[in-house]
């Protein structure tokens, strides 16, 4: 069988998503890290977003989409379970974190508050960051019971909660973020479960932001996590 190859870069929550998704299935693969619309991106992805996918002559792109495939066509645990209603939850899940909490904790506040501040001295851009913590404050509540179980579907670790793990590890690099994170129990302790797992722990990106010193991919951390 070909090699799996996730392309984009380490430091993206999509991407991770997709690395996450193959330890837990244990799927090799190779990561290419590489920007968004690098020619490697654009070659799969017709808008030249990250993560995109090859595995022999089949070529995806968006994490969803990657993550059904690596599901569907590789033995180990399943991503979604087979229950009808529970993998519902799951598709559901995944389009609340993808839809609401990425653009305002990942895309907003880490994005524009942070790594692309767009102020003269790259300092933390405060009106970027004030104007998403409204809507954080309503969200972490939200997501804070979704998890009081330990998951946030059934009682296994399902597509849902890898999508959501790397955008709260993002969450404990950032001073408002982790504040919220720490006044939030079941949250606290649903990442600290879950961010001790083999298959996170592999696939922490060394490039990280927050991560200052530490090895780094050869790859823009910002665009990376703001594609």
């Amino acid at each position: 069988m070909p090699e799996l190859e996730i392309i984009g870069g380490a430091a993206s929550n999509f991407v991770w998503v997709c690395r996450i998704a193959c330890a837990e299935k244990g799927v090799p693969y190779k990561l290419t890290s590489v920007m968004p619309h690098t020619p490697e991106v654009d070659a799969v992805h017709p808008f030249g977003k990250i993560p995109a996918m090859r595995h022999g002559d089949v070529t995806l792109g968006e994490s969803r989409a990657i993550c059904a495939y690596i599901d569907r066509t590789f033995d180990g645990p399943p991503l979604v379970p087979a229950d009808p209603v529970k993998a519902v939850q799951v598709e559901q899940w995944v389009s609340i974190i993808n839809t609401h909490i990425d653009p305002t904790w990942i895309r907003q506040y880490v994005g524009a508050g942070y790594i692309f501040p767009g102020t003269p001295d790259k300092s933390p851009n405060r009106i970027a960051i004030e104007a998403a913590l409204p809507k954080m404050q309503q969200q972490f509540p939200v997501m804070d019971k979704a998890v009081k179980s330990g998951y946030l579907v059934g009682n296994s670790f399902t597509l849902a909660d890898m999508d959501f793990m790397p955008i709260l590890y993002y969450m404990t690099k950032f001073p408002e973020s982790g504040e919220l994170l720490a006044a939030h129990p079941n949250l606290k302790a649903y990442f600290e479960r879950h961010v001790a797992r083999k298959s996170v722990q592999e696939s922490i990106p060394q490039s990280a932001p927050g991560t200052a010193g530490q090895r780094t991919e050869p790859v823009n951390v910002a665009r990376a996590v703001n594609a």
